[in-house]
């Protein structure tokens, strides 16, 4: 068991799939004994039905969810990106901006979902919910990746006569890529879930926040495990190739934590 675990650790991906297949494990074993309750179906009838429904019916809800969760995605990030550029050459509005990200991230989205509707309506207003779950994440890791570059090298390009620039670009800059990289990384999942809840809110004809809506009143409980499961996996996926590029951009990081 030992030699398992510290494997595990070396290699994230083994105690992950461990992981995934204990729930399903205890996901079969809890439908086992609950043969009555058609709303708690088992793994098999989730995949029975996600044949059943078939790929384009999959592939049409997937496609518009991840358009409108790219776009909230990007827009997001380059809001937060620009407000911590902003940060960087001018520190005095630090606290300001900070507090503009944590303003955003303390609104319940269920509230402010609706009112994000009327204003602007359809397709619009589930980007910017994206948006909105992206951007508090990217910027407070943009902020602390600016702050973490080491005091005695700043003061070392100093001695030197290097100015302010020179240790933005040759230092802060280089520093705070790693921690850019990890709140993008966890930003993935946050850009889908605004999309979904945004075509949830309704003005929409298709996405998985959609057909989920449509499966509850449709009463059909595989559809909606299956898409939510399908949902899961998404971001699963998005998190894990914004962390393999982040590793392959910042291998010094890597280095660092062994």
């Amino acid at each position: 068991m030992a030699p398992f675990i510290r494997g595990s650790l070396r290699r994230p991906w083994i105690g992950g799939t461990a992981g995934i297949v204990l729930l399903i494990g205890m996901w079969w074993l809890l439908t086992s004994r609950m043969h009555g309750n058609s709303s708690f179906p088992t793994p098999l009838a989730v995949v029975r039905s996600v044949f059943e429904d078939g790929w384009t019916f999959y592939m049409r809800n997937i496609s518009s969810t991840l358009g409108r969760a790219a776009a909230g995605y990007l827009w997001g990030n380059l809001i937060a990106l620009t407000l911590a550029t902003i940060v960087l050459a001018l520190p005095h509005l630090e606290e300001i901006v900070a507090q503009i990200g944590v303003v955003t991230n303390c609104l319940p989205i269920t509230a402010v979902g609706p009112l994000i509707m009327v204003i602007f309506g359809g397709r619009t207003s589930a980007i910017v919910l994206s948006a909105m779950l992206v951007f508090f994440t990217t910027l407070i890791g943009s902020l602390v990746g600016l702050k973490s570059a080491p005091q005695g090298t700043l003061d070392l390009i100093t001695a030197y006569g290097g100015s302010r620039w020179t240790q933005i670009r040759k230092v802060r800059l280089i520093s705070a890529i790693p921690s850019v990289m990890a709140a993008l990384q966890v930003a993935v999942p946050g850009s889908i879930l605004g999309a979904i809840v945004g075509e949830y809110l309704g003005g929409i004809d298709g996405g998985i926040g959609v057909a989920l809506n449509a499966a509850q009143r449709q009463i059909q409980p595989d559809r909606v495990w299956a898409l939510s499961i399908i949902t899961g996996l998404l971001s699963l996926l998005g998190y894990g190739l914004i962390g393999l590029l982040g590793r392959i951009i910042t291998p010094w990081a890597k280095e660092a934590t062994r």
